[in-house]
């Protein structure tokens, strides 16, 4: 590959927290090679770690195997040792970073279509990493890698670190929530959709026997568990709601008590009530925060504090400060979540994408580790989950809506001049994470996409018809013939 291609190549795969783009098109084994070679040489350097050794794992898709072994290749060829566990998790490598304090790749394209892959990249004990912070120093010096030269020299996945870090993984997760110590006051039935990704191989390990330990006391029903990176059953991507229809059917026809839906590498949870609603991230992260909050507190730690991005419901904020903590709202994006963290010592964080964040996970995001938390708190009461969000579920969401336009700056501009003006309510304006306005009961926000010329809109009020009115006041204004 020419030097102008790999640069062409990042240009187009290279976004704000990762890499990711279509395969052949623009990932192929020497990019992956180039990267891994890049991502040694950055974390070589002692102001960025100084390690000698950096942790790989893939996903399921049918190319991720060779690419995450060119990538383990490239980091050889930079000098360093490669620990290569194979099929994994993102939120087991987040964890085997943290676990071994040693910088990672993951190669996966979440809960992108099956021609679709990427490497997701963290810092020595997972911390997070972004273009500003070391993704975009470690592609220049990816464009600097020599070429690779021989497919036969890629290492192999280690299948005794790939057990260690199963095994450690569920151990924790269980250690956390106590779900494997649980006296149920009943017998829980959990239907868990894996999407054919990942979040099938976690079953078996966290819930059953397959990392070697008991299992836990509950039912669980998995579908689509095999791991299949084609995804012949429908998208691994639990924001589509169309997505979440077999669970949703799943957890009426079996009586279940809670559904959990997987995105491809795992790392994020959404949650079905026994009536097959979809239950708001927000209200599970209020949940969790409490959870987390009394945990601190009974550790001695007087005012704890729980991050939220600024598109989460006002409940969370509000279920945080009720319960003894500090509240902190962030920016979107989990490299700053993880940032703003540890300089808080928070000790969870929660976004409006079903993404949660763990102090004792190494301030990492984790499905499966929320997922137990909801359990453990179902299993100690005689409520259902839909009971227990009925009072986290007070306000009427817009959900982020996308608009395509020409000047994403002069939408922002203009948002801000008119919400100034009072146009779409009383409030204040702060310019947060795009443009905010909040009014004593309601908040709207407009803000950039990173990657693409979009601007995105989501605001909360008390009820649907005023969401609906807001709503549809501002994307009047965004999407006016001046700016689409």
């Amino acid at each position: 590959m020419s030097a102008h291609d790999r640069r062409a190549r990042y240009d187009r795969t290279l976004g704000a927290y990762d890499l990711r783009g279509r395969i052949g098109a623009d990932l192929d084994e020497d990019l992956l090679f180039s990267l891994g070679w890049g991502a040694a040489r950055h974390f070589a350097q002692p102001e960025h770690g100084g390690t000698a050794e950096i942790v790989l794992g893939c996903d399921m898709r049918p190319d991720s195997p060779r690419f995450a072994a060119a990538a383990a290749a490239g980091v050889v060829a930079a000098g360093l040792r490669a620990r290569f566990v194979g099929m994994c998790s993102t939120d087991q490598l987040y964890f085997a970073s943290g676990h071994w304090d040693m910088p990672g790749l993951m190669v996966t394209a979440s809960h992108n279509p099956a021609d679709y892959n990427g490497v997701k990249v963290c810092g020595p004990g997972a911390a997070g990493v972004s273009r500003e912070s070391g993704l975009g120093a470690v592609r220049d010096l990816a464009l600097t890698a020599p070429e690779r030269v021989r497919a036969t020299d890629d290492p192999e996945p280690d299948p005794e670190r790939a057990a260690e870090l199963a095994r450690a993984f569920a151990e924790r997760l269980r250690a956390l929530t106590g779900i494997d110590t649980l006296s149920p006051v009943r017998e829980l039935t959990v239907v868990a959709d894996a999407g054919n990704g990942m979040a099938g191989k976690l079953l078996g390990e966290v819930f059953g026997t397959d990392a070697g330990l008991e299992p836990v006391p509950f039912r669980v029903i998995g579908l689509y568990t095999e791991l299949d990176g084609t995804f012949p059953n429908h998208p691994a991507n639990p924001l589509v709601p169309e997505n979440l229809a077999d669970v949703r059917a799943a957890v009426v026809e079996h009586g279940a008590d809670l559904g959990l839906a997987f995105d491809g590498d795992a790392d994020r949870c959404f949650f079905i009530d026994g009536t097959g609603a979809v239950l708001s991230p927000s209200a599970v992260g209020a949940l969790v925060a409490e959870r987390e909050i009394a945990r601190a507190r009974a550790n001695g730690e007087e005012t704890p504090v729980v991050l939220h991005n600024l598109l989460t419901s006002r409940i969370v904020a509000e279920t945080i400060e009720a319960a003894g903590g500090r509240a902190v709202r962030t920016p979107v994006g989990h490299s700053g979540i993880k940032r703003l963290m540890r300089l808080h010592d928070g000790v969870f964080a929660a976004e409006h994408s079903a993404h949660f964040y763990f102090r004792d996970f190494y301030s990492a995001d984790s499905g499966m580790l929320a997922a137990c938390h909801l359990l453990a708190i179902l299993a100690r009461t005689h409520e259902s989950a839909e009971q227990i969000v009925a009072g986290r579920e007070r306000y009427a969401a817009s959900g982020e809506i996308n608009s395509t336009v020409d000047d994403p700056d002069a939408v922002l501009a203009e948002f801000e001049r008119r919400a100034r003006a009072g146009e779409f309510g009383a409030g204040e304006v702060d310019v947060f994470d795009g443009v905010s306005l909040q009014g004593t009961d309601f908040w709207a926000n407009v803000r950039k996409s990173n990657t693409e010329p979009l601007v995105r809109f989501n605001c909360e009020t008390p009820d649907r018809a005023r969401t609906r009115a807001l709503t549809d006041a501002v994307l009047a204004r965004v999407r006016s013939e001046r700016h689409v």
